[in-house]
């Protein structure tokens, strides 16, 4: 697979026919009820929080109904199917026969609907992706949609049969939805920053959860339930969080960059609990004319902290709702209503899909989720990474059998640590 399967127009025509803006035309202010013509069968994959609350946000659109759920753990599905049932009563109609747990019950839940969420951990959405459109199913798929080359390969694939089917896919990137970044940048393209010049972008805060080990858990299932600390399921926090602010930069860019350096390592987070993952990374994004997007992600406590993203131009600088010229004096504020742009996905979804619209968000996606990935080959190498490395990696993270006694892969040491990457020893492609 060549890279011109990820090309986007470049800036300059993006920014004259602002056609990757188009979404801002189509978000409806809230789905309307008389649309509820035909019900949507609707199945939940991956019962965690962000899962729960993706079919919360479905169900809160006319005419939808959940039918099907399905996770690793049948717990999971439990305390799912608990939540939803008390706020949504009869349009969770998912009895026990169409409840499935384990690493095959994605094909059962997905058989069952109309449209799928997939909001398992990412390293599973290639293939539950893959047989969603195989089956003709309408997707919403969280971010990221891979965590290594061979993944991102595997969704661009299904994404183009997707188009082939008229199958309407839309994607947890969710600030393409919310309306200051939208409003943000039509300024952008009106010319109020001038040119851009570069771009940075943050993630940083405290880190997230950990699940401790408990006694007579096989490796599998530890990984499992500590997902975000293994690569081969989460592809660390610069993919699983840091995507969002990436992405608003290649969205703003109107392209994505064409290689990358960066530094990172463990520095606070060290310790059995925090698997193999880094704690911090810092990457220098080149674009193809070289403008520079520098990127910061970390997960240390007690830091300063900043979940945003900055475009400097020639003329001023924007961030989310907000532009300065280059003095600092405030030249534009974003006045307009504010939405929910998680709940606004899944009315454009049904919208799309009522109307037979086409929609399909897995393009850009997989290109952000590919920009993540090669942020991360490049600081656990070391080394300059291309975006044609990256894409055409063999690098493979999935284990090799999917059973809770087999082996997936990492393993920790005798003093119970995970070997973490070493830069300028790691292989990254």
């Amino acid at each position: 697979m060549s890279d011109q399967n990820l090309e986007t127009p470049g800036r300059r025509t993006f920014l004259k026919t602002g056609s990757l803006a188009a979404t801002a035309t189509l978000i409806p202010t809230a789905a309307r009820a008389e649309d509820a013509v035909k019900e949507i069968k609707v199945a939940l994959v991956g019962c965690g929080g962000r899962g729960t609350g993706a079919a919360a946000q479905s169900l809160a659109v006319p005419g939808t109904k959940l039918v099907a759920m399905a996770d690793a753990f049948e717990d999971n599905i439990g305390k799912a199917y608990e939540t939803l049932k008390k706020k949504f009563g009869d349009r969770v109609d998912v009895p026990a026969e169409r409840r499935f747990h384990g690493f095959d019950a994605f094909k059962k839940a997905i058989d069952s609907a109309d449209l799928v969420l997939l909001c398992t951990p990412p390293g599973f959405r290639p293939p539950h992706f893959e047989y969603a459109v195989e089956k003709g199913k309408h997707v919403f798929l969280e971010k990221p949609l891979a965590v290594d080359g061979p993944g991102i390969r595997k969704v661009m694939e299904a994404a183009k049969v997707a188009d082939k089917k008229k199958l309407k896919v839309v994607c947890g990137l969710q600030r393409h939805y919310q309306n200051n970044y939208l409003e943000t940048l039509e300024k952008i393209k009106e010319g109020l920053i001038g040119e851009i010049s570069s771009t940075q972008v943050y993630w940083s805060g405290g880190g997230v959860w950990t699940r401790a080990r408990q006694e007579g858990m096989t490796e599998m299932e530890y990984q499992m339930r500590n997902w975000y600390y293994f690569n081969w399921i989460c592809g660390d926090h610069i993919t699983e969080q840091h995507i969002h602010n990436l992405d608003v930069s290649n969205w703003f860019m109107g392209e994505h960059p064409v290689k990358a350096v960066g530094i990172g390592g463990r520095t606070k987070r060290v310790g059995k609990d925090w698997g193999e993952i880094y704690d911090h990374h810092y990457v220098e994004y080149t674009y193809p004319d070289g403008t520079i997007m520098n990127s910061q992600c970390k997960h240390w406590n007690g830091t300063w902290s900043k979940v945003s993203e900055t475009i400097v131009g020639t003329k001023g600088t924007a961030t989310p709702g907000l532009i300065k010229d280059r003095s600092g004096k405030v030249i534009w504020r974003f006045r307009g209503k504010n939405n929910n742009p998680y709940q606004t996905e899944h009315d454009v979804l049904v919208q799309h899909i009522r109307e037979d619209k086409p929609i399909n968000n897995a393009f850009y996606t997989a290109e952000a989720t590919l920009t993540s990935i090669m942020g991360r080959m490049a600081t656990y190498s070391g080394q300059e990474i291309t975006w044609e490395q990256a894409l055409n990696s063999d690098l493979d993270t999935m284990p090799k059998v999917l059973a809770w006694d087999a082996d997936p892969g990492p393993k920790p040491g005798p003093d119970g640590l995970y070997p973490a990457p070493i830069p300028g020893e790691t292989k990254v492609v």
